[in-house]
């Protein structure tokens, strides 16, 4: 019986036209992986980056046992759970990226990230606690693969080969692994403020334009005593900032990826402000009562996975304008062309600019009393 790929839905991440739950990379790095996995036994594949199930079902389908698997963004894990509910498909155990993740894996199946110093962290770790005679498929879209993603398979194994491409996807096959290493965050000081950032975290180790002008614009008085929001909180370098500014507030700082929660778990320790930052890894402020906070502060990203929409935002909106107190405010840094103050008066309320530069526009939106 085939798999039914036609099935898989991405929910609870955005759907609708051109986001797709399974695409022809992962039917590549199943169909060159297949001969590999036949010979497993239970608990020796591993899967990572795999973003609504589809290679982790299948390769259940196939007969794989106890496979473990890795995916960044909470909702990939949920919409995993979901297709394998409504599939009645079983056996896998969703880890972190640690050595568990891959101790004796003979096959990995890995969704190529986009992030240079991501897959570094993968592939260091697979070489350090995988087995010897591990054996990695390694695939994306032909679009968002670079030349420089086999220097760092290199890096870590001996033997590096390319597939074929097919459908505009192609698969790298990594053997016979070299010293590796556990992902470590990279560490850059910026003035005062030091970021801490594993691999794939948007930025990096930077400060981008836009959270520099959000830093920059940030009200020196928020009235009351409540939690304030680091929503999508990245590095987490505006909640140390709230945490620096506010000394009597706590912060929470959430975000959907668990490098990015890893990343701001160690920014605010590096900046000594641990203490009063609760970094949580969530999809969007959900794990948040109605109304229980006066002040959030928003980056908004733009990319769920590897495409581009604009779609994201407003469903962040949405999710602050719940939880939200009236009179609470939303600080939102934007990219000026996308043009965003429409919507935010629409489903926060009243917004008003607070700073623009070249590129970014800064507002602050009040949340309006119910009608």
């Amino acid at each position: 019986m085939t798999f039914p790929f036609d099935a898989l839905r991405r929910r609870p991440d955005i759907e609708g036209e051109g986001l797709v739950a399974v695409d022809a990379a992962d039917r590549l790095i199943l169909d060159e992986s297949a001969s590999a996995r036949s010979g497993l036994t239970a608990g020796e594949l591993v899967v990572i980056g795999d973003a609504y199930g589809a290679l982790t079902l299948a390769a259940l389908h196939d007969g794989a046992e106890d496979v473990r698997v890795h995916q960044d963004a909470l909702t990939g894990e949920r919409a995993l759970a979901a297709n394998a509910v409504d599939l009645g498909v079983t056996g896998y155990r969703s880890l972190g990226l640690t050595a568990d993740l891959v101790r004796g894996a003979r096959v990995v199946l890995l969704r190529l990230p986009r992030a240079l110093d991501a897959l570094d962290d993968i592939a260091g770790l697979i070489a350090a606690h995988a087995a010897p005679d591990v054996v990695v498929y390694a695939g994306g879209r032909i679009k968002h693969m670079a030349v420089a993603m086999n220097d760092v398979l290199r890096a870590h194994f001996a033997r590096l080969d390319v597939t074929h491409a097919r459908q505009k996807s192609r698969v790298l096959v990594a053997r016979e692994p070299l010293a590796g290493r556990d992902p470590q965050p990279r560490t850059a000081r910026h003035g005062d403020v030091t970021v801490r950032a594993l691999g794939g975290v948007f930025a990096g180790t930077g400060i981008d334009i836009g959270t520099r002008l959000l830093l920059e614009s940030l009200p020196r008085e928020i009235p009351g005593d409540d939690a304030l929001v680091d929503l999508a909180c990245g590095t987490g370098v505006v909640a140390v900032s709230l945490a620096r500014q506010h000394p009597d507030r706590v912060v929470y700082a959430c975000d959907l990826s668990a490098a990015a929660v890893a990343s701001a778990q160690a920014t605010a320790e590096a900046n000594g402000v641990a203490d009063r930052v609760r970094v949580v890894r969530d999809d969007g402020v959900a794990a948040l009562p109605d109304a229980s906070v006066s002040f959030i502060a928003l980056n908004p990203p733009f990319h769920s996975g590897a495409a581009v929409t604009d779609e994201i935002a407003p469903r962040l909106f949405a999710g602050a304008a719940r939880v939200l107190r009236p009179g609470g405010e939303l600080w939102t840094v934007w990219n000026s062309p996308l043009r965003y103050r429409a919507e935010l008066e629409r489903v926060v309320g009243p917004t008003r600019q607070v700073a623009r530069n070249a590129k970014f526009t800064v507002t602050a939106s009040v949340r309006r009393t119910a009608r």
